[in-house]
């Protein structure tokens, strides 16, 4: 086997838990403590040490480095183990029977090699009835390491065990460290000790038969050779304060329908005395395999103060877990994937059954009650909000209004006023019809969007005592703009009544300005229509119309796309048609779990079936330029004609005109698999079809009716 460090680096984000290394090596120690147990039965303690050694950089005498070691008396890097640590992706630990045993994804000790530019590795191991150390030499710069790189020696039997050493740390890792605090505080044996027994606490607690009278010694030593040391061990693990298993209901990620089953998530509560535990902050954290994976304390605890002091003399510890958060831990640990905000999800990749939305409903109470801060009152606020705003709690409970720790009395009522304001819209006089002026909408122009916006407020302001306002005012507006579209489509708008034959004609573009303004981006244009395509496509986290793809950033600290995105999109455009030299695809949107959509307009009369190669390009080229982040595409080519003979390898839908298929992406250098296409050749009719299908039951409600008589 043969771990590439290049290929792990490039494909495994650095995690954002400073102490992500350490947690590491922890963990992974625990687990081959419990492997040595397992398989020679001996009764043992666990026995860990780690030590930092802080030192002045060689070339640079004003930076300080770090060297990171971890020692254990687990059971060594046999065979297995070093099968295992040679294979990013890893099943070895699903198939062990080990109670306790943390299974994991295989990429955790990918962070040694983000945060530290030298490995090296000792390790002492029973095999048969030899006792052999395995050496690994600490060195920079490898590219990889194999099996080869490793010399083996006769070991004895009370060195079984293995110690890690990390030095050297990456830009990257330095950066993140240096943000808050130096290198000295950080490594700080006692901040150390802290973290971990917040990290490990649930594991600890849970593993206290199986890992004995255990003890995790701590060491640092600083430049000017002074030393600490601190341990950790079961005397200083607090009792359990209170467990909770909480079921949440599951519900079809589609559809939102609900399945008559549940999941479960367990809940932990550790009350810690301010007196006898020397802590940094409160944790409220989802845990992946006992340890935590993402820090919620904010939602509880609003203040720093709040949520780095005692709270009623007592730091608190509260862990969720499940089985659901174990599967969907990212690889970095830092968060999960694949869970949805809220359900329906809004993306048919989802097939979660849970949403955070739907945990948080359910946890939200309990956890407010354990670490509430002394001195709030729910009657209070509720008093509060009677005598200033005149909302009753008679109104708050009509409105199923949640108050919550943090809530202001002008909170509460903004929610409950807003929640009667969906309920009833006023009745008036004016009526008028919308019908003309609709027909000479100018969808390019700047005030385009206010303008529908005004009309659609008109419209329902004459609707007699209705329901809720804001879906009237929504149903009423989109009502509007897809007969724009339809009017749009079929050169009827006023705008495209060119009697000049000599001018250009903008039908392309005025279409686009429907779905969305050109040249703009979603950080630019807030209001627009692209639901016309696809609900849930104005939820992404970015769209871009008509713009340069190499401004669009991925995170803080990171770009989308390789620098030259823009220039190859051209290349491809100019071999296409000459015409096309320089645009890009009309609209792209992008989300951060990895899809695109690309959506690409064409003039009404201009042949679809001269592009239908296009969108493979496009994505192909998006998937190559932005390094992996994209792997999933949809694509989009709309027009009105096509030659259905030039259509070989396509479905026709069962309605409409239109054609779909899905087909996979390949590197064109290396055949190598880079993402998934499912693309769709649609028909202006049949966009403006399905518009009016998702309003349809909303509108016969309204007796809403602006199609053109």
């Amino acid at each position: 086997m043969t771990l590439d460090i290049r290929g792990s680096r490039k494909n495994t984000k650095l995690s954002s838990n400073k102490y992500v290394v350490i947690d590491e090596l922890i963990s992974n120690s625990i687990d081959s403590f419990l492997i040595r147990n397992h398989n020679d039965g001996t009764a043992r303690s666990l026995e860990i040490t780690i030590t930092i050694n802080l030192f002045e950089a060689d070339l640079f005498p004003d930076i300080m480095d770090v060297a990171i070691s971890c020692t254990d008396n687990g059971c060594g890097l046999g065979p297995e183990q070093i099968d295992a640590f040679l294979t990013k992706d890893t099943s070895y630990k699903d198939d062990l029977t080990i109670a306790g045993i943390g299974k994991c994804k295989g990429a955790g000790r990918i962070q040694y090699f983000l945060s530290f530019e030298e490995v090296g590795v000792k390790s002492t191991y029973r095999e048969g009835d030899q006792v052999l150390t395995r050496d690994l030499p600490l060195s920079g710069g490898r590219k990889k390491i194999d099996l080869a790189d490793f010399t083996i020696a006769q070991g004895d039997e009370e060195d079984i065990g293995t110690t890690i050493i990390l030095q050297g740390l990456r830009d990257q890792a330095r950066d993140r460290l240096n943000r808050s605090e130096s290198l000295s505080e950080a490594f700080s044996a006692i901040n150390i000790r802290r973290h971990m027994l917040m990290a490990f606490l649930q594991r600890l607690v849970s593993l206290k038969a199986e890992l004995g009278d255990f003890k995790i010694i701590f060491q640092t030593v600083h430049p000017t050779g002074r030393s600490e040391e601190v341990s950790l061990e079961p005397s200083d693990l607090p009792p359990v304060t209170d467990r909770r298993s909480i079921p949440i209901e599951e519900r079809d990620p589609q559809s939102g329908a609900y399945l008559r089953s549940s999941k479960i998530f367990n809940l932990t509560h550790y009350k810690l005395s301010d007196e006898h535990f020397d802590l940094p902050r409160n944790a409220i954290s989802f845990c992946a395999k006992s340890s935590p994976a993402m820090d919620i304390t904010r939602r509880y605890l609003r203040t720093q103060a709040e949520q780095n002091g005692a709270v009623r003399g007592f730091h608190h510890i509260v862990l969720i877990e499940s089985d659901v958060l174990d599967r969907r831990v990212n690889e970095q640990r830092d968060g999960f994937d694949g869970i949805p905000e809220e359900i329906p999800a809004g993306d048919m990749f989802i097939d979660e059954t849970v949403s955070f939305e739907a945990i948080y409903e359910a946890i939200d109470p309990i956890i407010q009650s354990m670490v509430t801060p002394s001195g709030w009152s729910k009657d209070v606020i509720i008093q509060d909000v009677e005598e200033k705003f005149g909302v009753l709690s008679t109104m708050i409970s009509d409105t199923e209004t949640r108050v919550n720790y943090g809530d202001t009395a002008r909170s509460v009522a903004e929610r409950v006023l807003k929640k009667y304001q969906d309920r009833v819209i006023a009745e008036t006089a004016e009526i008028f019809d919308l019908k003309q002026e609709i027909a000479k909408a100018e969808p390019y122009s700047a005030d385009y969007r206010a303008k529908i916006n005004e009309l659609s407020w008109r419209y329902t302001s004459s609707l007699k005592t209705f329901d809720m306002a804001n879906l009237s005012q929504l149903v009423v507006r989109r009502a509007a703009i897809v007969e724009v579209l339809a009017l749009a489509c079929g050169r009827k708008l006023d705008v495209q009544q060119i009697e000049d034959s000599d001018k250009r004609r903008m039908d392309e573009s005025i279409i686009h300005s429907i779905f969305f303004p050109m040249r703009k981006d979603s950080t630019e244009a807030r209001d627009h229509d692209i639901w016309l395509l696809s609900e849930e496509y104005q939820y992404y986290d970015y769209i871009a119309s008509d713009k340069m793809l190499s401004q669009i950033a991925w995170d803080e600290n990171s770009m989308l796309f390789e620098t030259d995105v823009d220039d190859r999109l051209a290349d491809i455009l100019a071999r296409t048609a000459k015409q096309n030299n320089g645009k890009r695809p009309d609209i792209a949107i992008f989300d951060k779990e990895g899809s695109a959509i690309i959506i690409e307009f064409k003039s009404p009369g201009v042949s679809l079936d001269d592009h239908i190669g296009d969108l493979s390009e496009y994505a192909t080229l998006l998937s190559a330029k932005s390094n992996g982040k994209l792997k999933k595409f949809y694509g989009y080519l709309i027009g009105d004609t096509i030659n259905r003979t030039r259509i070989s390898g396509w479905t026709r839908f069962p309605q409409g005109q239109g054609y779909f298929r899905s087909t996979p992406l390949e590197d064109p250098e290396t055949n190598r698999g880079i993402g998934e296409l499912y693309a769709e050749i649609m028909f202006f009719d049949d966009v403006v079809d399905r518009a009016r299908k998702r309003i349809a039951a909303y509108k016969d409600r309204l007796k809403v009716d602006l199609s053109e008589a």
